[in-house]
């Protein structure tokens, strides 16, 4: 008889599927199509941060970092966070360096939510949200940020919590849609989280990238959320160092705690050389994002104009750098059948965001754009989509 062989894989990945940004980054290099999918730049940062991690390098700086990030940098962070919201941190227990703002999310999940702990989301969600609240054995409640406006709805973020609601995890400006949660909209998240005595953890790494008259709010800054908010933010979107893997989590030292605890089994410490690179970026390039930002901007309009102009419904963002377009009027089953038939078609490659939603019926035909491209690899790929036939069953 046959020996059946055990699952070999733990049941907290069951259902976790592969991320969608690495397939579909894969299908864009397989048939060379113009990437408008996968969110990073295809030009570094400032020259002269690339030449302090050069002499980073050159210098030594190349064992552990401390578990919390060298000095320099959570220093920098604290000076970064008055400077730009009038916070005060003491870097010494109110800042922790992470690797990335990936696992600034992994480590707070881990280390602030017990199995069963119900965490409420904002959806369209990133997908490591979901892939973290379950890997730590938590319930995810979504909050759905419905086309073609992608606003908060009071009564539903209320209609989510429970007795066994932990925290909110939020996210502004808002990765896939673009919304700049306004302070109004902010100020309701906090009454319910003062009113329920919850924890926020607020992922902001989009935070300096906003657009016309949109402000970016930290929820830190609102009354009575200084000793309940946990912020993670990094430098890969603000500098264009999405490779580098720099980020952090600031606020209170228990929370900022609680991250380090879990994080000290993650990575432990990382980027020795990268981390006084970054705390440069913070203290002598504070104009770059920006000025990248008002180059974003023009990209943003060169973007959204093509896809209009292509036939597809799109949503102009008020921050991060993705559009994202409603594919319904194409007659395409859902998102994902378009962009897997849009490199033949087209010679493009973008995002659907279906994956990012427990409401199916809100995200089926919601498909997102980068446009942190330059302007003409933006101009390149509208123009192929101008070219296409891109109805359901056209070619």
């Amino acid at each position: 008889m046959p020996v059946t062989q055990r699952q070999r894989h733990a049941t907290r990945l069951h259902g976790i599927p592969p991320t969608i940004f690495s397939q579909m980054s894969a299908l864009a290099a397989r048939t060379g199509a113009v990437n408008l999918g996968q969110g990073f730049p295809d030009v570094d940062g400032p020259p002269a941060v690339i030449a302090q991690a050069v002499a980073a390098l050159r210098g030594g700086a190349n064992q552990y970092a401390p578990g919390p990030g060298v000095p320099a940098l959570r220093a920098a962070i604290a000076r970064h966070q008055r400077r730009h919201y009038g916070i005060d941190l003491d870097p010494d227990t109110e800042v922790v360096v992470t690797t990335g703002c990936t696992e600034g999310i992994a480590a707070a999940l881990l280390g602030l939510v017990d199995p069963g702990d119900e965490v409420v989301v904002l959806e369209p969600y990133y997908d490591s949200y979901l892939a973290m609240i379950q890997m730590a054995g938590g319930v995810r409640r979504p909050v759905t940020l419905r086309a073609p406006d992608f606003r908060l709805d009071v009564d539903a973020l209320r209609a989510a919590v429970s007795p066994r609601t932990r925290l909110i995890l939020l996210n502004s400006p808002h990765n896939p849609t673009g919304t700049v949660l306004t302070r109004a909209e902010l100020q309701a998240v906090a009454d319910v989280a003062v009113e329920h005595d919850l924890v926020v953890v607020t992922d902001e790494v989009y935070e300096h990238l906003t657009y016309d008259d949109h402000e970016h709010v930290p929820i830190a800054t609102l009354p009575g959320m200084a000793e309940r908010t946990l912020t993670l933010s990094s430098a890969g979107k603000s500098y264009s160092f999405t490779g580098w893997k720099v980020g952090w989590a600031t606020g209170p030292a228990d929370l900022v705690g609680a991250v380090l605890g879990a994080k000290q089994w993650l990575t432990f410490t990382s980027g020795s050389p990268l981390q006084p690179a970054v705390a440069h970026a913070l203290d002598e390039e504070p104009d770059f994002p920006r000025r990248l930002a008002l180059e974003l901007r023009e990209r943003r309009d060169l973007l959204c104009a093509g896809l209009a102009a292509a036939g597809l419904d799109v949503r102009e963002p008020e921050g991060t750098y993705f559009a994202t377009t409603d594919t319904s009027a194409l007659g395409w089953p859902d998102g994902l059948a378009f962009c897997l038939a849009l490199p033949e078609r087209a010679g493009v490659v973008a995002i659907p965001t279906q994956g990012f939603h427990d409401d199916a019926d809100a995200g089926r035909h919601l498909v997102r754009w980068a446009f942190c491209k330059q302007p003409e690899v933006i101009a390149e790929g509208v123009r192929r989509l101008a070219a296409a036939d891109l109805r359901a069953g056209g070619r």
